[in-house]
């Protein structure tokens, strides 16, 4: 399989065409947002602490479970741009193996310019979303290697 896209590099590519389309930041924030408006909305009986993910300056409940060994992401937040962001890395993580997501370079993020054009404490938010992702599918990877 030397040379073979991965399902997360050919979702990552769609990503990177599809902002390209867009010539400045302020056009490329206005996709964000409208990414935002469109991340389907979470159980409010999933909004709860430990969902949380720590290290955001907005709040971002994220939930995982696996399901027919992929790995099915949920999200929201109380911020728009936020939204857009996690609605991003659901679209490329979510319903994948765990192993693909533990291994995903996410390289997109850097190739569309997000990681610079957001503040400091967005940034951060944005590395703790990617982190918990991978966290929540080392432990589905775990739980599936060591079947109790």
């Amino acid at each position: 399989m030397v040379g073979a896209v991965s399902n997360i590099e050919r979702k990552e590519q769609e990503i990177i065409d599809e902002f390209s389309l867009f010539d400045d930041w302020m056009d490329k924030y206005e996709h964000i947002i409208s990414l935002g408006k469109e991340l389907p909305l979470i159980e409010e009986s999933l909004k709860t602490e430990d969902l949380l993910i720590k290290g955001c300056q907005s709040r971002v409940w994220l939930h995982a479970k696996l399901q027919d060994g992929k790995v099915i992401f949920t999200a929201d937040s109380d911020a728009i741009i936020t939204k857009g962001i996690i609605n991003l890395l659901i679209s490329v993580l979510s319903n994948e193996e765990p192993d693909a997501i533990v291994n995903a370079d996410l390289s997109f993020i850097d190739q569309i310019g997000l990681k610079e054009h957001l503040s400091p404490t967005r940034s951060n938010g944005l590395v703790s979303m990617v982190k918990q992702m991978k966290l929540y599918a080392l432990a589905f990877k775990t739980q599936l290697n060591n079947p109790s």
